[in-house]
């Protein structure tokens, strides 16, 4: 079944001019018995009309968390968003009330969660988390929220739609229950999707199924995307632009061709450098990265990366660099040049 603009007319929402959404130093920390954790700190980028956008890094540099943050979903306490802004539609979605952020989450933003199993209720059927935000954000009947919500399942390519919406959680497979989790993410008809590692504990082959959905529905709708991974192989066939986090700070940020193929920062160097080629002699072992990541009860005071980096230099240690634009479509915060060895 494709979905096309016709089956999601509900949306009122206009798509805007230039930027969806444009992020500005936000920072984002945690207050713990040990200590405050830094886990987002000073992050800025944007999304524009349409547009791909992967956030990679290894786990606990801060993706989930800034999106979270945005969103409004961060628990405060122990959470706490110290700075930044989130603009969206010319809204501060930073400064919203409760009710005002409750009426653009699900139905402008949505998410996907990476684990199904936790994101759906246990205790209620598929067809009443599909209809409830139907009803709440575009004021359908129950009969209409039904209606659409096979529609929406069938168009995820679930079969028997209509006898599964009286089904629970634990009945449904996987990979099923992430495709109705992408059914619900996109029941509203949103201008933005934020997957969140949506393939998560997904066999090869279903991980496949469900990124082929999730790009498919992103073509026919024309919505942006927020791909959040730590796997750089699903990027190169989903971004259109990538930001490589860690330790809660953009590191590098390019159009997926550029970054591949002249990656700036020794640690998407690394990354790239450690993902396995079919090219490669099958007894050539996968690169790996040295040492640990960093402790997030530290505020960085320099780069982050520099204990594990073999292009480090004293200022590495002395301060934070900036993320810096070094061509047109890239920007890399790092003080040396890899290409050189030389300093910037």
């Amino acid at each position: 079944m494709r979905l096309t603009r016709a089956v999601v007319q509900y949306s009122k929402f206009e798509i805007s001019m230039g930027h969806l959404l444009k992020v500005d130093n936000l920072v984002t920390k945690f207050h713990t018995p040990e200590g405050i954790v830094h886990a987002v700190n000073g992050v800025s980028f944007h999304v524009d009309d349409g547009e791909t956008l992967a956030v990679v890094g290894e786990s606990a540099c801060g993706k989930t968390v800034t999106m979270l943050s945005i969103l409004g979903l961060i628990p405060i306490p122990p959470g706490e968003i110290s700075s930044g802004s989130a603009l969206y539609t010319n809204r501060d979605l930073l400064q919203l009330s409760e009710d005002e952020i409750e009426s653009i989450r699900g139905r402008e933003i949505a998410m996907i969660f990476q684990d199904s199993m936790t994101s759906l209720n246990p205790v209620l059927t598929i067809g009443r988390q599909m209809t409830e935000s139907l009803i709440v954000h575009l004021g359908f009947s129950h009969e209409k929220a039904v209606e659409r919500a096979i529609e929406m399942l069938t168009a995820v390519g679930i079969p028997d739609a209509k006898n599964r919406l009286s089904e629970y959680p634990h009945q449904f497979s996987g990979g099923m229950r992430q495709r109705v989790m992408i059914a619900m993410a996109l029941s509203c008809a949103p201008s933005l999707v934020i997957a969140d590692e949506p393939t998560t504990a997904l066999d090869v082959t279903i991980q496949s199924q469900i990124v082929e959905l999730v790009i498919r529905f992103q073509e026919e709708l024309g919505m942006s995307l927020i791909w959040i991974t730590h796997d750089l192989g699903v990027v190169a066939g989903v971004a259109d632009r990538v930001i490589v986090m860690y330790s809660g700070i953009i590191l590098e940020e390019a159009v997926v061709d550029e970054l591949y193929e002249a990656p700036l920062h020794p640690y998407t160097n690394a990354l790239l450098a450690a993902l396995p080629r079919i090219d490669q002699e099958t007894h050539e072992p996968l690169l790996s990265i040295p040492g640990a990541p960093p402790n997030l009860l530290i505020k960085p005071k320099y780069c982050p990366f520099a204990p594990r980096c073999k292009y480090v230099r004293d200022i590495c240690r002395q301060s934070i660099p900036p993320l810096e634009m070094v061509d047109v479509n890239h920007q890399v915060a790092c003080w040396v040049n890899i290409e050189t060895g030389e300093l910037r």
